[in-house]
């Protein structure tokens, strides 16, 4: 989606929306185990955009997101992905970009990873976004993908890169997204919707 008329929106600059671009919900976590999005995933926009701002982990681990088919729960519909990440440590010794085969899935129904071993340093956090399509299909699997920065342990920099699909032809209604371990202590995420 070319950023354009859409920026301001995007960007929070001004406003709650812009043309196209709507802001659905914003969660602000204060140690909490989960951000859901129950409600507010309809037909009326053909794009979800989830955007993570300054998200913090009480516990070192991976963060990522599953939804709910309609009537549905439990967070375990089946995706197909791939991860790959950037990573850069901060003394300038050690690099890479690679894919990383233990953070996709193949028909898997665990949480899809969005980043890796965030650190719980106190000045580390993520950001990134995930979009995701047409959630209110009731024909097509569901098409996502998603980009987060963030501070990782043993002081690294990764830019992670996740993409994939929910291989359920039902509409998805519910969106989690967690820390595999601990609470999320601080941070917003907020629902932007795609009119088509």
């Amino acid at each position: 989606m070319p950023l354009g008329a859409h920026r301001t929106a995007l960007m929070g600059v001004a406003g709650v929306s812009t043309g196209d671009v709507v802001l659905l919900s914003s969660q602000t976590a204060s140690s909490d185990s989960t951000i859901e999005f129950t409600s507010g995933i309809t037909s009326t926009y053909g794009e979800y955009i989830f955007k993570f701002y300054n998200l913090h982990p009480s516990g070192s681990g991976d963060f990522g997101f599953q939804v709910n088919a309609s009537s549905q729960s439990g967070y375990n519909e089946t995706i197909t992905s791939t991860f790959f990440r950037a990573i850069h440590n901060e003394g300038n010794t050690a690099a890479s970009l690679g894919y990383v085969t233990g953070s996709d899935q193949a028909q898997g129904t665990s949480f899809q990873e969005l980043a890796r071993t965030m650190s719980t340093d106190n000045d580390a956090g993520l950001a990134g976004e995930l979009h995701l399509f047409n959630p209110s299909s009731t024909t097509y699997v569901k098409h996502f993908y998603a980009t987060t920065q963030g501070a990782l342990e043993s002081d690294y920099s990764q830019n992670a890169f996740a993409a994939g699909y929910i291989n359920v032809t039902a509409a998805i209604t519910d969106v989690q997204f967690k820390f595999h371990t601990g609470n999320i202590d601080e941070g917003t995420i907020k629902m932007w919707g795609v009119k088509n």
